[in-house]
C-alpha cells in the first residue's frame, strides 16, 4: 500500500517495467502476453450513447467531445457492423478468459409465493470466478489491454473491481494499480496484496479518480474504470461484457417482464439492457424487460425526479457495491429507455431482505439483497404484477461483505 496525496495529485512515478515489478519472481506471460485478443471484424467504433457519434477505438475513455462541448458528459458504447452469426456482438471474438460467464439462473419458488409473484428467479452472478460480476468488465478490458499492448491496469475501486482486475491482471502478465479508499476492506486489500496489485489510498474520489486519469497518459496505461467528473463509467469495451447476462437469462429462463439489479454507477444495468435490445433488434424477443435499478439512497431516483444528471448526490450505505454520490447516462438510459426506474433501498431494508434470502439458503452481499427489498416494494406497489417473471441480480455472496454478519435482530 503506497499512500499518496488527496489534493496536489503529485503521484508517484510509474514504475520503469510495470509488470515486473507488480509480479516478482514471475514470468510475464505464465497465460497473457503468450495470448492474442482476436478484435471482432465488425467493431466499427465507439458511438455516443446519446447523438451517435462515431469515433475510433482508444485506450482513452473521455465520453463524447460533441456532447461535452454542449454541457453534457455522455459515454460512448461499442458499435457493430450489421451481419455475422452473433446476435448479442461482442468487441473480441476470441478474448481473455477465466472462465466468467454462463452463471446459473435459479428459481426461487418459495420466495415468489411469500411476494406473490408468479415466478422469481436470481441470477448467480456470485459464480464467477473472483465472486462477482465484474470479472466480466474485466475480462474484456484485458482482452482491450492485451489488443493494445498495454502493460498496466489502472482503476478506482475499493471493492468487487479491485479483486477482479488483480486477478484477472495477475493471470494475463499485466501490472495492476488500484486507487483505494483507506478504509478498503481488509479481505479485499490481502487480495490485492497477494496478486501483486499496488495500492494508492485517498480520502474521495476526487483523489481516486484523479490518480486514475493521471496514469492513463503514461503510454501503456489502461484505465479501467470511470476516472472522469462528472462521472462517465467505466471503459466501453469493458462494459460490453456485461451484455451477455441478457442472452444467458433469455436461454436459460425465457424472456423476463424486470429485471432488478444493484446500481452504483450504472455499468452492469446498461450492459444488460443493451444485450436485451439487440436481442430486440434481432427479432429474439418480443419487448425490453422493463429494468430497476437498486440504489442505496436517492441518487438516480433525483434524477429522474428532475435533478440534475451531473449533480452530486451523497449518502452513507453499508452497501458497499453501489455506493457513490455520482449519476451516469448509463443508468439513466438503462431505466428510462426500459420504462424501468430507480429504487431505493436503505441499509435495515436491505438487511430484513438478507434474511429471507439466508432462510431461503441464498447467501448475498448487502446491496444483492437489496435487490429483494426492491422487488417487495415494486410488488406492494403494484408496478409489479402477479402474473410477472422477475430476475434478480445477485452480484456476490456475503463472504466479503464487511457488512456481515448482520447485527441481531431485538425481540
Amino acid at each position: 500500500m503506497t499512500p499518496s496525496p488527496v489534493l496536489d495529485f503529485k503521484f508517484t512515478a510509474p514504475p520503469e517495467s510495470p509488470a515486473q515489478t507488480f509480479l516478482p519472481g514471475r514470468p510475464a506471460g505464465v497465460l497473457g502476453r503468450s495470448f492474442t485478443p482476436q478484435r471482432n471484424p465488425r467493431l466499427q467504433g465507439l458511438q455516443c450513447l446519446r447523438c451517435d457519434a462515431l469515433y475510433p477505438v482508444t485506450l482513452a475513455n473521455d465520453g463524447c467531445p460533441a456532447c461535452r462541448q454542449g454541457g453534457s458528459h455522455v459515454g460512448l458504447r461499442a458499435t457493430h457492423r450489421p451481419g455475422g452469426p452473433d446476435v448479442v456482438p461482442m468487441p473480441y471474438v476470441q478474448g481473455f478468459s477465466l472462465g466468467e460467464g454462463n452463471t446459473p439462473l435459479h428459481d426461487m419458488p418459495e420466495l415468489a409465493r411469500q411476494f406473490d409473484i408468479a415466478r422469481l428467479s436470481i441470477k448467480d452472478e456470485s459464480r464467477n470466478p473472483t465472486g462477482s460480476p465484474k470479472d466480466r468488465l474485466t475480462a474484456m478490458g484485458v482482452a482491450q489491454a492485451l489488443d493494445a499492448g498495454a502493460h498496466t491496469l489502472v482503476l478506482a475501486s475499493s471493492g468487487n473491481t479491485a479483486v477482479s482486475a488483480a486477478h484477472y491482471a495477475w493471470a494475463a502478465g499485466l501490472g495492476c494499480e488500484v486507487a483505494s479508499y483507506e478504509a478498503m476492506p481488509a479481505t479485499y486489500a490481502r487480495q490485492l496484496d497477494a496478486l501483486g496489485a499496488r495500492r494508492y489510498v485517498f480520502a474521495d474520489n476526487t483523489g481516486r479518480w484523479g490518480f486514475v486519469r493521471e496514469r492513463s497518459q503514461y503510454p501503456g496505461y489502461f484505465a479501467l474504470s470511470n476516472y472522469r467528473l462528472p462521472a462517465l463509467g467505466s471503459a466501453p469495451l469493458g462494459v460490453e461484457g456485461y451484455k451477455a447476462i441478457a442472452e444467458e437469462c433469455l436461454k436459460d429462463g425465457g424472456l423476463p417482464d424486470h429485471v432488478v439489479v444493484p446500481t452504483g454507477r450504472g455499468d452492469m444495468a446498461w450492459g444488460i439492457y443493451a444485450g436485451f435490445r439487440e436481442l430486440l433488434a434481432a427479432g429474439r424477443i418480443a419487448r425490453l424487460p422493463r429494468m430497476w435499478l437498486v440504489e442505496p439512497f436517492p441518487r438516480l431516483s433525483r434524477v429522474l425526479g428532475g435533478g440534475a444528471l451531473n449533480g452530486s448526490y451523497p449518502g452513507r450505505t453499508a452497501q458497499l457495491s453501489s455506493a457513490g454520490a455520482t449519476v451516469t447516462y448509463l443508468q439513466w438510459q438503462a431505466a428510462t429507455a426500459s420504462g424501468g426506474g430507480a429504487v431505493g433501498v436503505g441499509d435495515d431494508e436491505g438487511r430484513a431482505a438478507r434474511r429471507l434470502l439466508t432462510a431461503a439458503g441464498v447467501s448475498a452481499e448487502l446491496a444483492a439483497a437489496a435487490g429483494l427489498g426492491a422487488v417487495r416494494q415494486l410488488r406492494e406497489a403494484e408496478t409489479i404484477a402477479a402474473d410477472a417473471h422477475v430476475v434478480m441480480v445477485l452480484t456476490s455472496d456475503a463472504s466479503s461483505d464487511p457488512s456481515w454478519p448482520d447485527r441481531a435482530v431485538a425481540a
